[in-house]
């Protein structure tokens, strides 16, 4: 039986995704790699309830050009850290120093993974990834309209 020795960074599934043919291979990819980065991104992305602190639009950064699996951080692992720049999450913060947070986790970044954040921040990443859409996500994940986990022992229903 083959292991994959190297998680793919989260561009490359979603890349992927977009590649996948139909409906279920996308699901299918998404279930594959799903890890709690990937599906914090994701649900960043598509979630009406999350609401970034940062401006729409492109981010002044220097790219980091380093080639992939050498010297920059993955996105995987940094997305822990998206409640700072999300409302509600870190709202102590001073806006200046979320910005920069922000800049600082983006050269960090490979420069495709970079560019999957700020498309996350703008609710962007279904047009540049076809086929992932609301409905793959929530269908991949088991979430409810409201980006629930259906499934969870503890997940009550609203009357």
């Amino acid at each position: 039986m083959a292991y994959d020795v190297v998680r793919p960074l989260i561009h490359e599934v979603l890349t992927m995704v977009n590649n996948a043919k139909v409906k279920d291979k996308k699901i299918e990819v998404l279930r594959k790699y799903r890890s709690d980065g990937l599906k914090m991104i994701l649900k960043s992305s598509f979630d009406p309830k999350i609401v970034w602190r940062l401006p729409d639009g492109d981010v002044p950064f220097i790219k980091n050009d380093a080639p992939a699996g050498t010297e920059h951080t993955r996105l995987e692992q940094e997305a822990s850290k998206l409640f700072h720049f999300i409302r509600g999450g870190n709202d102590k913060l001073k806006q200046v120093k979320c910005e920069t947070m922000f800049v600082q986790m983006l050269e960090g970044l490979q420069e495709a993974e970079a560019e999957v954040l700020i498309l996350a921040k703008d609710k962007r990443l279904h047009q540049k990834y076809k086929g992932l859409s609301k409905q793959v996500v929530q269908e991949a994940f088991d979430w409810d309209d409201n980006f629930l986990n259906v499934k969870h022992k503890d997940y009550k229903k609203s009357a």
